[in-house]
């Protein structure tokens, strides 16, 4: 049962409840989980409760609410192991998905004036894609590729193309190592929009800098994961192949 003297609120620890019932098999995928009337009767909490409990739990992407049917058990989302130094095209058919891309802002050069950017006062190439699966955007990536070891980059054709693959055979370069950073933000409009989210959604980024043997920090990498759609995973040990 709920305990009302616990420091965490009564709708985190249902939540916290029906996960436990999900993993445990009791509600497995496809199934429906009890109302909102049946949950709040049985754990003696209001309705709102039961409400706020199932929201998080739906904005986890691990239930689904379907108008006039109730609510269900998501199947298990597809996993991306997107975080190993594999191109994005190669993380996603690993995965077992389908998977297109469409650059939403071309290939452009700037002089990098962001704080922190790991190419701070130099020329770098800019673009901006967006990957979809089953036709939804699923990762939003804002690309930026060192201007003097990726020379004619903004008058290639890159629609379409694998970036990994351009880079390896195009500029003979393959990454040795890579530094990541993770933080959960609330996205703005733009973004937002590219991403088919409301404004001020939370969303995990992830900025990664790649290294290679001619060059240290040749190409950052800011990725926005819609993770209610897809679990973006990561293994570790056992070394990382690029491809």
């Amino acid at each position: 049962m709920l305990d009302a003297a616990s420091p965490l609120p009564l709708y985190h620890q249902l939540a916290e409840e029906l996960l436990t019932l999900i993993h445990a098999g009791k509600f497995p995928p496809g199934d429906k989980i009890p109302s909102e009337h049946e949950l709040a009767a049985s754990y003696r909490v209001g309705r709102p409760t039961v409400r706020q409990a199932t929201d998080s739990l739906i904005q986890r992407g691990l239930l689904v609410r379907r108008r006039g049917s109730g609510t269900f058990v998501r199947s298990v989302p597809a996993q991306v192991d997107l975080f190993s130094l594999a191109g994005t095209l190669m993380s996603f058919e690993r995965g077992g998905l389908s998977m297109t891309s469409r650059l939403v802002e071309r290939a452009r050069s700037y002089q990098v004036d962001e704080a922190g950017h790991p190419m701070l006062g130099r020329m770098a190439v800019r673009l901006v894609r967006v990957s979809l699966v089953d036709g939804a955007a699923v990762l939003l990536e804002e690309l930026d590729f060192a201007g003097e070891h990726f020379p004619g980059l903004a008058r290639v054709s890159l629609q379409g193309r694998s970036l990994s693959e351009l880079v390896e055979q195009r500029y003979r370069m393959r990454p040795q190592a890579a530094d990541q950073s993770f933080r959960v933000v609330a996205l703005d409009r733009a973004r937002a929009r590219l991403l088919g989210v409301k404004a001020g959604a939370a969303m995990l980024q992830v900025d990664r800098t790649l290294h290679f043997a001619q060059a240290e920090a040749a190409v950052f990498a800011r990725m926005y994961c819609r993770t209610d759609r897809l679990v973006f995973s990561q293994r570790i040990g056992g070394g990382n192949s690029y491809a």
